[in-house]
């Protein structure tokens, strides 16, 4: 009897145990669905009663020019090179050098004749893009005072450089610049699009609005070339964004998001390619999950409210995913509380509204209203995306770009 009794009380423990594990995942998940549309209330009640003020229109505090190295990492292909090389030197502001990297690419009748601009071709291969930025660092003509990471495929606005000059003169010593599509004439570029959209909201630009420390992105992020070295040299990062910013969020107050300051980027033009780009990014999310850990418990033992804040949102597991687990805890709770069922019909009805309300009004590009009907196919194409993700632990999957465009292709259609 008392060896029972004790069968008794253990197994009752361990059912308590995954009672309160199954209560905290579910209220996780719902804090994760309902924050987009918290935020996206907050962002319209705050410009009623304290209007968010751009660093671009605040006074100096640093009087300076600062000199910007622009390092543009190729790798394979060179057709992307002189359209992002072309709206470089057409940038209003002049204090700037270009690096272009051509990792593992033939450059024969790839020539610049201008002195902004420094062709290196690494003897051997990278294949490896934190690679090439520390060979375009190691190359540098002069001593930068910052230096601006892009992708072959990328476009810059004329603007890009004066605007970035007042983020810094403000004292940022981080900036993650705004990224807009060079493509969106096929349904898979805008669900690519819309996807940007979201997050950048959410990640970015809502982020700043608050005080808070912005999401990097893998181009377009301006670092100082101090902090840069600190984090690289001393660290020997793996990685690129995921570490790198994990790395940037402990050793800065903020990292800025500049909205005014544009870089366009080639979204996938179809499913295949989709699927792609979507398993690289989730083998992304579980390859530094623990990385991501680390951040947040860093902010718990700092008692650092934009740490602890930041950790938690880049450990939250792709939407599709958490949208999946939402719907498996609502079938679970018909058998187990189904007042708990109608909740998370609520949440999910929240969650889905603040997603539109989100698109619908932070696209900034045409077509995307449209899009959000396919929505349910974008998702579709991530299950399948995660099914694959083995093979994102064998090779590397490099996402194939096609759209050849000058920066007056995209400006011309923009006015």
């Amino acid at each position: 009897m008392e060896k029972e009794g004790i069968r008794l009380r253990f197994v009752t423990i361990k059912m308590k145990i995954l009672f309160y594990i199954f209560l905290v995942a579910q209220l996780v998940i719902a804090f994760y669905l309902l924050q987009p549309f918290f935020l996206w209330c907050l962002h319209y009640l705050k410009k009623l009663i304290w209007p968010y003020k751009s660093p671009i229109h605040k006074k100096p505090l640093v009087k300076k020019d600062f000199d910007f190295a622009a390092i543009i990492t190729a790798h394979q292909d060179i057709r992307f090179i002189p359209p992002l090389v072309d709206s470089l030197l057409k940038q209003k502001y002049l204090n700037f050098h270009v690096y272009v990297v051509a990792d593992a690419c033939d450059i024969t009748g790839l020539y610049f004749d201008d002195d902004k601009v420094s062709l290196l071709k690494p003897e051997k291969d990278f294949h490896a893009k934190i690679k090439s930025i520390q060979f375009a660092v190691s190359h540098f003509v002069r001593k930068h005072d910052a230096l601006v990471i892009f992708d072959s495929d990328n476009l810059v606005h004329p603007d890009y450089f004066n605007v970035l000059n007042k983020y810094f003169q403000q004292g940022y010593r981080a900036v993650q610049t705004q990224m807009l599509s060079k493509n969106t004439s096929t349904v898979y570029s805008r669900l690519d699009s819309i996807g940007h959209i979201y997050h950048t909201f959410l990640e970015r630009q809502m982020r700043m609005e608050l005080g808070l420390s912005a999401h990097i992105l893998g181009l377009g992020i301006a670092i100082e070339l101090e902090l840069y070295k600190e984090i690289m040299y001393k660290d020997r990062l793996g990685g690129f964004d995921k570490k790198l910013q994990a790395d940037i969020v402990k050793k800065i107050p903020r990292l800025a998001y500049a909205e005014e300051a544009i870089v366009y980027d080639e979204k996938v033009d179809d499913g295949k390619t989709l699927e792609k780009q979507r398993t690289r990014w989730i083998f992304t999310y579980f390859h530094y999950f623990k990385t991501n850990w680390n951040l947040f418990f860093t902010g718990i033992k700092r008692f650092n409210v934009n740490l602890i804040y930041f950790g938690l949102i880049v450990l939250r597991p792709p939407l599709f995913i958490v949208l999946g687990s939402a719907l498996l805890f609502g079938l679970i709770n018909l058998f187990v509380a189904p007042v708990y069922s109608l909740i998370w019909v609520g949440i999910l009805f929240i969650y889905v509204l603040s997603f539109i309300l989100i698109v619908l009004t932070q696209s900034k590009q045409r077509g995307m209203a449209e899009a959000l009907f396919f929505v349910p196919v974008f998702v579709l194409r991530q299950v399948k995306a995660l099914l694959k993700i083995k093979q994102a632990g064998k090779s590397f999957l490099k996402t194939e770009h096609t759209k050849v465009l000058y920066i007056e292709d995209i400006l011309n259609e923009t006015a």
